[in-house]
């Protein structure tokens, strides 16, 4: 695994416009490999301490068209543990997603980021345009159809990243884009406000989207929750739960379901039956949740090592799903979101980290 341990840090002024050259911006820079040294931030309430790379048009370590490229954490530490980090060995322009390769972990461009990592899934515009008209992707900008259905892990040509604003405290940074299409009729500011908690071990993600265009604003969004907890591989070591029985095809009464060969479902968990290792991948569709938002909630454990986090979001699921292979777990719960022009639609993130006895 590549483990980033880069104790440089980028000195923010109060404000940060890295949206200038936004119209200027090479086409090609969504397949662009990671610069050596892509601009970064650290905050810290004392308690966590949480390093990002920043949106960069130019050098940033993130410039494809998957992820929001606000957020993007590399790392953070609880009491000696870590929660977020690489869970691939190197990145290669020419895959599309991720796969194994000679026993490596190898993501494409646009999957290569880590941590609490937010996704637009379904993009703006895209089904009206043209081919070499445009479309957006919320949280990256203008981007170009190319010929096909559009593939959110193919990386498209990125005309205008928007104008983006970086304001960074000792234990916060707010990010905004501002983005205006004329061409497609859609435009917002949206707003993430990344906060480790004063006196508690808690992250906040806030988000907020302004609808400045002529157009709704019809989308959905998910945080990936890239969780590599001390590098530990998914397994029968890991606990997996949610706040509702979990349902997963027909009902057995005489057997849990089995989703596939390395997990069970048992009630509101998701057992692992082995460690996974080599090319193995545990994806499970997590259904069963109602229209509240309590059931937007999840715990990850882990007892060898005594660590775990608790995610939680204030709007109701619309989706959701739980992938991992040997570097990682991942959850992925989505919510909805429809903005007539001119209103905002606000939604939160909360993740509470902590201990407990590791069990040898």
């Amino acid at each position: 695994m590549i483990r980033h341990t880069r104790t440089f840090f980028l000195t923010l002024p109060l404000a940060l416009a890295s949206g200038a050259l936004a119209h200027a911006a090479d086409p090609s820079m969504s397949s662009a490999l990671p610069p050596a040294n892509p601009p970064e931030a650290r905050i810290t309430n004392g308690q966590i301490t949480a390093k990002l790379y920043l949106p960069n048009a130019e050098n940033g370590y993130y410039r494809s068209t998957r992820f929001d490229w606000s957020g993007a954490m590399y790392s953070l530490t609880y009491k000696g543990h870590e929660y977020y980090g690489a869970w691939y060995d190197k990145i290669d322009p020419t895959v599309i997603n991720w796969v194994h390769r000679d026993g490596l972990v190898v993501s494409g461009p646009c999957s290569a980021l880590m941590g609490p990592a937010n996704e637009f899934q379904k993009p703006l515009g895209f089904d009206t345009a043209k081919v070499d008209g445009t479309f957006i992707k919320i949280g990256v900008g203008v981007l170009r159809k190319t010929e096909g259905p559009y593939n959110t892990y193919k990386p498209y040509p990125v005309l205008n990243p928007g104008k983006w604003t970086i304001k960074k405290s000792r234990n916060q940074i707010v990010f905004t884009q501002e983005l205006s299409d004329p061409d497609s009729g859609y435009g917002y500011i949206y707003r993430k406000t990344m906060r480790l908690e004063n006196g508690k071990p808690e992250l906040t993600i806030e988000h907020s989207l302004k609808n400045t265009g002529k157009l709704v604003i019809d989308s959905n969004v998910y945080n990936h929750n890239f969780v590599v907890l001390d590098h530990q591989p998914p397994g029968p070591d890991f606990t997996f739960r949610v706040p509702f029985p979990i349902r997963v095809g027909p009902p057995n009464p005489n057997r849990p379901p089995r989703v596939n060969n390395l997990t069970v479902v048992r009630d509101n968990q998701v057992v692992y039956l082995k460690p996974l290792s080599g090319t193995d991948e545990a994806a499970v569709p997590i259904q069963g949740y109602g229209d509240s938002a309590k059931d937007n909630e999840v715990v990850i454990e882990n007892k060898k090592v005594g660590a775990g986090l608790k995610i939680t979001n204030n709007r109701p699921l619309s989706r959701e799903l739980l992938w991992s292979i040997r570097t990682v777990l991942a959850v992925e719960p989505y919510i909805s979101i429809n903005v007539q022009p001119g209103n905002e639609f606000t939604w939160t993130d909360t993740i509470d980290y902590y201990t407990m006895p590791a069990s040898h």
